[in-house]
């Protein structure tokens, strides 16, 4: 069904309808619909439209004798075609662009700040995909942590600094790591590692390369390191925002569900994969998206690019079917925009 299949009147009485339960979270009877309606309509008419639309399958009844509540297809079928998105307001703005200029010249630190301001915008909790980076590096550099472990640092062309732990022989003597810094530098530099990653393993296959047994040891370690990476990470913050909200806890099973589906590498997959083929920002809304089968929860989400307008993440936020769509989906676009602007 579309939204040109309803008439004018039940248009109006939905649209309502829906917006009230947005606000309140609660069922909404004819008596408030009535009063709200631009157009005069009694409460008995206002509930013959609510049923006809409980008829197509766009609203329901939680209880006997009460108000009605939408479906998630009424809910879809709203935002798709009823939603009036607004211009974000240049407070929120200004709080998520400091925020991520704050955050220095780690991603990691970037997509943090990125995740935890739009959790405290939404009030819902924030997410971002963050897969391996492909960006073209300039320094890379091994420094010892303790005995059987080490940080690579890696700095890219932009200056944006990633960092990854590796695993190490524990009898590995600091003259290795400078070795094996220098060897990584020469043929990773001013390309991206998976660029550099083949050449590097053919040559220590071939025993080309002109490295001891613990130095080669080392830059195996971050070879693996880096090709076990391909589903990247995922940040989640401000799950708690979903606690505070009285009307949440219902599906509170709900949203953990939809937590620790988020958590596998083959939904991160999946959800890269969908805003990867679409443009702007996806909103996914209960058990009947094609995204995750989870019934009252909702994801708002769009994907990053880099300098070279590759899709490389996606950021969003995750909540209740109750979420104030029109504020969030520019709230959303703007950060994905911001993210891609400091990576790029």
């Amino acid at each position: 069904m579309s939204i040109t299949d309803l008439s004018a009147r039940s248009r109006e009485v939905f649209r309502e309808l829906v917006d009230a339960y947005l606000e309140t979270g609660e069922p909404v009877g004819s008596r408030t619909l009535s009063r709200r309606l631009s157009l005069a309509l009694s409460p008995a008419t206002v509930r013959n439209v609510m049923a006809d639309l409980e008829d197509t399958g766009l609203l329901f009844a939680p209880h006997t004798s009460a108000g009605r509540l939408p479906t998630e297809a009424g809910l879809r079928l709203f935002v798709d075609g009823l939603l009036e998105v607004g211009h974000l307001p240049d407070d929120d703005q200004r709080t998520l662009t400091e925020r991520c200029a704050g955050s220095g010249v780690s991603i990691e630190g970037l997509l943090e700040q990125a995740t935890a301001a739009l959790s405290g915008l939404s009030r819902c909790a924030g997410m971002v995909m963050a897969p391996k980076s492909e960006a073209a590096l300039k320094h890379i550099e091994l420094v010892n942590l303790n005995p059987g472990r080490a940080l690579v640092v890696m700095v890219t062309e932009a200056g944006l600094v990633e960092n990854r732990i590796i695993e190490i022989p524990a009898d590995v003597p600091p003259s290795a790591l400078v070795e094996a810094s220098n060897f990584l530098s020469a043929r990773v530099v001013g390309r991206t590692v998976a660029e550099a990653r083949q050449e590097i393993s053919d040559e220590l296959a071939r025993h080309e390369a002109q490295l001891d047994a613990l130095t080669s040891k080392v830059v195996e370690s971050g070879l693996a390191i880096w090709s076990g990476d391909e589903g990247g990470a995922l940040i989640l913050r401000g799950q708690a925002n979903l606690l505070e909200d009285i009307h949440a806890i219902g599906e509170l099973e709900h949203i953990r569900s939809l937590f620790a589906a988020l958590e596998t590498k083959e939904m991160m997959l999946k959800v890269l994969s969908m805003v990867d083929t679409a443009q702007g920002v996806q909103i996914f809304i209960g058990a009947g998206n094609a995204l995750f089968n989870v019934a009252g929860c909702s994801m708002i989400v769009s994907s990053y690019r880099d300098s070279r307008k590759r899709i490389v993440g996606a950021i969003g936020v995750i909540g209740p079917n109750r979420m104030n769509y029109a504020r969030i989906i520019p709230m959303v676009d703007y950060t994905a925009k911001l993210v891609g602007r400091i990576i790029g």
